[in-house]
């Protein structure tokens, strides 16, 4: 009978204690003069932003966003109406139970909140930043084309002044560390002892320092608009390391993905972003970027996004691509051409080889096919460079339509090999990883990977520069 009543004491105690659990957030919107039924609640995340949460116009005006389920992730995040109408808001070191109130004519200008000095900081520089808009808007209507270019100088120096105190008084804030992501490096002109710095040692302070500005042990970065942190990050590897070797962009994308491991956010979209860059893109060298990617941090523990499954599945493909990379020995191949007769790829007596996949109903090879053959027909003697061209598609109607094609074109040269891929020694698609067409190696005569990723664009070039080079 005792535990009984302690069993019913403790359900009457505890039940309620439950019931009044916080939510994870409640956030009201209140615009007077407010034309709209339905609200959008949302946040920023990479290049781009989610929907978290939808509310309807209330008894007492308002939109009322609450949610034990969801979260806010830490950020700059948003409401919008469905015509493309929207207010930004700060989620960062408070809980969301925030209240904003605004008028209609201008979400921004007119905001007030509580429940957030986040916030309150963010709408106070919004609102002076606007009063000087404003401001700016009215003389242009009255002063003449030289008095207002006198003017604008000095209210661009106003604006300044405004981001600099707010940057001076609130270096903690989210908008401070959101403003201090877009602010370039300041590159000294000498060193420590007064030694004036060359172009290369400029350079490299720059590389070096690019991210000095940018928090990458804090997780709300990658939860702001695209101009702030993922363009600022792609800059940097689009840009600023663009025409860098392997090593130069291995040796300082590490240091930048390392230091973001304590931010499990910035981490994964790093690497994410970093390995879909190297995976597409079209430097033959930069696959060796990828695969680093893979073995260092996609395919290891510290990978808690991915399922053990597209884990595998990375490794494997970057396992395959290490195989393949300039200056690997290109796995051997024997295949057929048309009359049966057999050749092997590692065994052809020509100093340079074209490695062609392809086939006729891809509608990317029926223009590439042709001016490659061209470029071979135009330097093969001149180099001695013979072609080992298989049909990716080997079946009887692709087969047809390749022998139709072949003969169309007039691609009969005898160093052109077109062979039939249907019978290997080797499953070819697997080897080299074949997913999509047309595929071109260059190949030296010691069956060492030159070039990869040859297309009519480059294809001249690269046989020139390289099979030249050597001649």
């Amino acid at each position: 009978m005792k535990h009984i009543f302690i069993f019913i004491l403790a359900f009457l105690f505890i039940i309620p204690v439950q019931a009044k659990k916080k939510p994870n957030y409640d956030i009201t919107l209140k615009i007077k003069n407010n034309h709209d039924s339905v609200m959008l609640l949302g946040y920023y995340q990479g290049k781009g932003n989610r929907v978290i949460d939808t509310a309807h116009l209330d008894n007492k005006g308002r939109f009322h966003f609450v949610s034990n389920t969801k979260k806010l992730p830490q950020g700059l995040c948003f409401f919008a109406n469905n015509k493309g109408n929207y207010v930004e808001f700060v989620v960062y070191d408070e809980k969301p139970f925030f209240s904003f109130e605004t008028e209609q004519k201008d979400w921004t200008f007119h905001m007030s909140v509580k429940g957030s000095q986040q916030n309150e900081i963010f709408y106070k520089f919004h609102h002076d930043q606007g009063l000087i808009s404003e401001e700016i808007d009215r003389q242009h209507q009255v002063m003449d084309s030289t008095t207002f270019a006198q003017y604008l100088k000095q209210q661009y120096a106003r604006l300044d002044s405004l981001q600099f105190q707010l940057i001076q008084k609130h270096p903690t804030s989210f908008l401070t560390k959101m403003m201090n992501i877009t602010k370039d490096v300041a590159v000294p002109l000498v060193n420590d002892k007064g030694d004036s710095l060359t172009i290369y040692q400029q350079r490299e302070y720059y590389l070096t320092h690019y991210f000095d500005n940018i928090p990458l042990e804090d997780n709300a970065i990658t939860h702001t608009p695209k101009k702030v942190f993922y363009d600022r990050v792609m800059n940097y590897f689009d840009n600023v390391l663009r025409y860098a070797s392997p090593k130069v962009i291995i040796d300082h994308m590490d240091p930048v993905i390392d230091r973001a491991k304590a931010a499990p956010d910035v981490f994964q979209f790093l690497v994410i972003t970093l390995t879909q860059k190297y995976l597409q893109s079209n430097v033959m060298v930069y696959d060796s970027i990828y695969v680093h990617l893979v073995k260092k941090y996609f395919a290891t523990e510290d990978n808690f996004w991915s399922t053990p499954t597209s884990i595998q599945s990375e490794a494997m493909r970057a396992a395959k691509w290490e195989r393949l990379l300039v200056g690997h020995e290109a796995p051997e191949l024997i295949l057929f051409d048309t009359l049966r007769v057999p050749h092997s790829l590692h065994a052809l007596p020509s100093k340079w080889k074209l490695l062609v996949f392809w086939s006729p109903t891809c509608g990317h090879c029926k223009h590439v096919i042709p001016a490659v053959y061209r470029a071979f027909e135009k330097y093969c003697e001149q180099y001695d460079i013979s072609a080992f061209t298989i049909l990716s598609e080997p079946d009887d109607k692709t087969r047809k339509e390749w022998k139709e094609f072949l003969k169309k074109n007039n691609m009969s040269h005898p160093a052109w090999l077109s062979l039939d891929g249907a019978e290997a020694n080797v499953d070819w698609h697997d080897v080299y990883d074949i997913i999509s067409t047309p595929q071109i190696y260059l190949i030296d005569e010691n069956n060492i990977i030159q070039a990869k990723k040859l297309g009519e664009n480059n294809i001249e070039e690269i046989i020139t520069a390289i099979c030249g080079e050597k001649d």
